[in-house]
């Protein structure tokens, strides 16, 4: 896990080392520097050393005639390793990154099928003066890319692109960036004009024409829905290969060379997560399994919704993980915003204290590694998408109850029923259309998503466009602002591949009063009951409610009450500011009344942060 600055074509090298610093954080334990004079190329790396922690791996690394800057991890690269060396490759170090440079000679860009992992990584040619750029299938590791001065600068954050432009400025549509939270990611413009990013699951081989019209071509090397495995028809049999893939996604993300954690919250996913790595070091092993893994580290909220210290606990006396409770503190962590805002780069519907926190503890006790249980509810619905299952199951009796039961809902009658589903298809048109479609078998939809069924169509959204990619987002701000390396193995390929072709009775299988059943059955056996059969959801999150009303209350005052703020052409002050007075005031306010209340001040932090830092 790195951070990596590349350039064509720009020749001040005092502004591109400069840049190079600004992801210090990325990569504390080294920096490096390769310059080519014609083609004008500077590749920068700053190292957060994992895997082979010696000097040998240290990047940009040149193997043959190419040269690569890579940050991430390809987990599996022992097992590819294995296959070049029955090609006669030779190798000099015990690093992913020169079984990446060997994997790109030996089958060009169809190396990436290969790779199981997460990455961001630029590959020079030598002999060919020809550029690849590559970001793993689903955007764990980010690009960014400008042109300045007729160069093309690329790197793994904005902050490290702007020492390049003239003047940098927000995005001349960024109202449109504050009020799609969720959604901008997913997009190529950026919260910064003239700052572009790098697709998912795509890569682009950049020559010098290309330079010279300033087009970036992404080339898409993964479509989701085109790699669907075949699964077993019954559902005992579908569990047994969930745990089997479940266990392998683990084993491969807990190679490393330096000592590996976990973040644990308690819930089902972080849960599962931390029981699998203990059961992997006890009973399984593997080569190059990190020696120290057994550190868990819990974010505790004593006194509001948000705190699970209690299921957390469970776990850990069920593993014997040695524990470390990190108790938040909201007016310590108020002082760090805008550094914290700094390294966070984006916006979004609450503040990054907590998650900076957990992962600044890790760090603090020399743990590189966290794996965590990051995507398992937008693959398995643990955000209430259920209701989407309506659509599918027609009229069979037992699964509208089920269904409604899971949201809550106690009136199983046909009225309501018919009630539920016409709100859920936005209306009586809606209705409507969908009725036609399902009687005369047509579609509007994309082919390739139309066998996934209803309900499997909304997670395969939130994966794919909205909540997933800015939730990845997220974590690997929150990770690289502490320097630590996320590693997720719900979003090994192979088991999200497995998830959306499970059919949606497997996903809210009969007679089960929570979401996310399969996981329970397949890790059951390792997990305390206690959260095994736990049905309430709450996630890591900021107790914004409890902390606006408590802690924060008086800087939010303080702020919206500010010249500046008021001025700011990013926010609307005024109302702004008569919001969050009557949102404070108001004894019954919600968390989400207090989300938006946030969300309309943080352009404001947002500008302080990136434009008066940098």
């Amino acid at each position: 896990m790195c951070g990596i600055l590349g350039s064509w074509g720009w020749a001040d090298v005092p502004i591109f080392e400069n840049a190079l610093a600004k992801l210090a954080h990325r990569g504390p334990d080294g920096q490096g520097f390769w310059q080519q004079e014609d083609p004008r190329i500077m590749l920068g790396h700053r190292r957060l050393s994992i895997l082979d922690t010696s000097a040998l791996a240290d990047q940009p690394m040149r193997y043959g005639g190419r040269v690569i800057v890579f940050n991430g991890e390809i987990y599996n690269f022992l097992e590819i390793k294995q296959e070049l060396l029955k090609k006669g490759y030779a190798f000099l170090t015990e690093s992913d990154t020169e079984v990446v440079l060997a994997a790109y000679d030996a089958w060009g860009s169809a190396c990436l099928q290969r790779f199981n992992g997460m990455w961001a990584l630029a590959i020079w040619d030598i002999k060919k003066q020809e550029l690849f750029i590559s970001r793993d299938r689903f955007g764990k590791k980010p690009i960014f890319y400008t042109y300045a001065q007729g160069a093309l600068i690329f790197a793994s954050e904005m902050k490290a692109l702007m020492p390049f432009m003239n003047s940098p400025k927000p995005h001349q549509h960024f109202e449109r960036f504050s009020g799609r939270l969720m959604e901008y990611e997913n997009e190529e413009d950026c919260l910064i004009e003239g700052i572009k990013r790098f697709p998912a699951g795509s890569f682009a081989q950049i020559r010098l024409a290309d330079l010279k019209s300033q087009k970036l071509f992404a080339s898409k090397f993964w479509y989701p829905l085109e790699h669907l495995p075949r699964v077993a028809s019954s559902y005992p049999e579908q569990v047994e290969e969930f745990r089997e893939l479940f266990m392998s996604a683990v084993r491969l993300r807990m190679r490393a060379d330096v000592p590996v954690g976990t973040a644990l919250s308690g819930g089902i996913d972080s849960s599962a997560v931390a029981c699998a790595m203990h059961h992997i070091a006890t009973k399984i092993g593997d080569q190059k399994l990190a020696k120290s893994w057994q550190k868990a580290f819990v974010g505790t909220f004593e006194g509001t919704i948000l705190d699970e210290t209690h299921y957390a606990k469970a776990v850990v006396d069920k593993i014997g993980a040695e524990a470390t409770y990190i108790s938040m503190d909201p007016a310590k962590g108020i002082e760090n915003l805008q550094e914290y805002l700094y390294y966070f780069e984006e916006l979004y519907l609450t503040s990054p204290i907590p998650m900076i926190e957990v992962y600044k503890a890790i760090s603090k006790a020399g743990v590189k590694v966290s794996i965590d249980g990051h995507g398992a509810d937008e693959l398995l619905s643990g955000y209430g998408h259920t209701l989407h299952a309506l659509k599918d199951c027609g009229l069979s009796t037992d699964y509208i109850k089920h269904i409604l039961e899971l949201n809550g809902i106690k009136d199983y009658s046909l009225g309501k029923y018919f009630k539920v589903l016409v709100d859920l298809c936005g209306g009586r048109l809606g209705f409507g259309s969908f009725l036609f479609q399902k009687l005369f078998g047509l579609h509007r939809d994309n082919p390739a998503s139309r066998e996934l069924g209803y309900f499997n169509q909304a997670l395969f959204v939130i994966y794919n466009q909205t909540i997933l990619p800015t939730l990845l987002r997220n974590y690997d701000r929150y990770a690289m602002a502490a320097s630590v390396e996320i590693r997720m193995p719900f979003l090994d390929y192979r088991l999200a591949s497995y998830c959306f072709a499970l059919p949606w009775q497997s996903k809210i299988p009969l007679g089960r009063p929570y979401t996310k059943s399969i996981i329970r059955d397949a890790l059951g056996d390792l997990m305390p009951d206690l959260v095994r059969y736990r049905a309430t959801k709450v996630g890591f999150n900021t107790p914004i409610l409890e902390w606006m009303k408590g802690g924060w209350r008086t800087f939010l005052l303080d702020t919206a009450h500010s010249k500046d703020f008021l001025h700011c052409s990013l926010v609307k002050g005024e109302d702004t500011k008569h919001a969050l007075e009557t949102f404070l005031s108001n004894p019954n306010a919600s968390y989400y009344e207090a989300e938006r209340i946030w969300a309309s001040m943080m352009p404001y932090f947002w500008q302080k942060a990136m434009f008066k830092s940098n």
